[in-house]
């Protein structure tokens, strides 16, 4: 660890590690499979980032967003070491010089999509070329367990395999046990070595308001924002209640900007540079915008509709107070905010009937195979949830991938729909249990960090009260009143 701690200073300008970071760098050295949860801000990039450039081949690192995977180029350049993005914003030259320089092997960190990482052409480049490490950032992501389950990633394992099955490091800053154990099993990690730094950070003060309607969450989020001289995010579950939010911020004389995903892209992106620059103070958004942000003065986060689930509101809780300094975490909850969520449930997965249809339409298809969007046309789905039914019929050896992005029936017999959909069925009640947890989260009278840390299984941090969150206080006042 002395060559270690040598590049740490030279190189990162850091004087000593962080708590957690030396185990992790010596067990992905070990080249052990490892799995790692740390809080937001606790240094995970490092623990890649330092060991990389203490082994000889090329590091790959899978990223769900490309904002992400150009914040991590951009400051790996700016410590004069070699790294290149590869990702639908590089014209068809610049990305036929990316190929050129990993061929060559002059590149040490290559950052790119799970979309790109399972792509054939990718992989025959990477066969012949020397991968000492793949990084999944965001591994929640791999797990239907998660909160920000994303389909692509689910190719990760056999692109993984194809290029020789390198030691895997898998990061995320939130997950509780089950996604953990499934996040082994998709990536098909071996003995690894699990490091769970837990989530408590003492610096965030949690507090749920009761409100009854729109109008009583307005009256209650605008003297807030106006308290607070700092910058902050305010979330809202649909684009409408973002839009309304907006409107009467700027309507009052804030500084505001808006992110949704029915934006234009230009839209979004004019959006984040001038919160994230500072130009603006407040940024009211849906959950299209967060993951990968890391501005570190965030001195609130605010949930005008209450979370789905305590894995999303952490996650973007969590975006308040990186630079380690207070930051207020609020939820202003209805009750009407569940039915919301439970809406979204009733969509969120296949039914029974598109499972038969996708099977259906490759029955039909014979020899001749299909793209995915083909078959989303043809049978009128969606491309996401017919990408996760195609997913399901690869684990079980129904369906395999080809060259230039077609399917195939194998012929396997062996699932059928009605197995695929209880699997789905299992999914949306555990999306049923999450939402009774956050309802739980919201209505309880203990700590609040004592309730998230029994979630998460933090056992490491046996927190009964915090002595901050807005329970914590109430109990506080309550002990020092004196007697009637």
């Amino acid at each position: 660890m002395d060559a270690m701690l040598d590049t740490l200073q030279n190189v990162f300008g850091l004087e000593e590690f962080r708590p957690g970071q030396e185990d992790v760098i010596q067990a992905v050295m070990a080249r052990r499979d490892t799995l790692v949860v740390m809080p937001t801000g606790a240094g995970k990039s490092l623990c890649y980032q330092l060991p990389a450039l203490h082994l000889p081949g090329v590091t790959l690192v899978v990223s769900p967003l490309i904002s992400l995977i150009k914040d991590q180029v951009d400051k790996l350049g700016g410590l004069g070491i070699d790294a290149s993005q590869l990702d639908s914003t590089r014209t068809t030259r610049e990305q036929a010089g990316v190929m050129d320089a990993v061929a060559r092997e002059r590149l040490e960190f290559v950052l790119t999509t799970p979309e790109r990482m399972n792509a054939a052409e990718f992989q025959r480049v990477l066969r012949d070329v020397r991968v000492d490490l793949v990084v999944i950032d965001e591994a929640h992501c791999i797990s239907q367990w998660g909160h920000d389950f994303r389909p692509a990633y689910l190719g990760l394992r056999r692109a993984i395999e194809a290029l020789g099955r390198p030691p895997v490091l898998a990061l995320t800053a939130t997950a509780a046990r089950r996604t953990l154990d499934d996040i082994q099993q998709q990536l098909d990690m071996r003995d690894a070595a699990v490091f769970n730094h837990g989530i408590y950070r003492p610096n965030l003060h949690h507090e749920v308001r009761p409100a009854s309607g729109d109008a009583d969450k307005l009256d209650q989020l605008v003297p807030i924002v106006s308290a607070e001289s700092g910058s902050g995010i305010v979330y809202t579950s649909t684009v409408r209640n973002a839009e309304t939010v907006y409107r009467r911020l700027t309507g009052l004389g804030a500084e505001a900007e808006l992110y949704h995903g029915r934006l234009s892209a230009t839209a979004r992106k004019h959006a984040q540079e001038r919160f994230m620059s500072g130009e603006t103070r407040i940024m009211v958004a849906t959950n299209a915008f967060g993951m990968g942000i890391d501005k570190p003065d965030i001195r609130f986060v605010i949930h005008y509709n209450m979370p789905g689930s305590l894995e999303a509101y952490y996650q973007e809780a969590g975006r308040g107070g990186r630079d380690g300094e207070p930051a207020r975490c609020i939820v202003l909850w209805g009750k009407e905010d569940a039915r919301t969520h439970q809406f979204f449930l009733h969509t969120r997965y296949p039914r029974r009937s598109a499972i038969a249809d996708v099977m259906s339409a490759f029955a039909a298809g014979g020899d001749r195979g299909m793209t995915l969007k083909e078959l989303a046309d043809g049978i009128g789905l969606s491309t996401r949830k017919t990408h996760v039914i195609v997913n399901a019929l690869d684990d079980a050896g129904l369906v395999r991938p080809a060259a230039e992005g077609r399917l195939y029936a194998t012929g396997e017999t062996g699932v059928d729909a009605e197995f695929l959909a209880r699997t789905y069925e299992s999914l949306r009640a555990a999306d049923v249990e999450k939402l009774q947890q956050m309802t739980i989260y919201c209505q309880t009278a203990l700590c609040r960090w004592h309730k998230l840390l029994e979630y998460f299984d933090d056992d490491d941090q046996p927190v009964e009260a915090c002595g901050q969150c807005d329970n914590c206080e109430r109990e506080r006042q309550r002990q020092a009143a004196p007697p009637l």
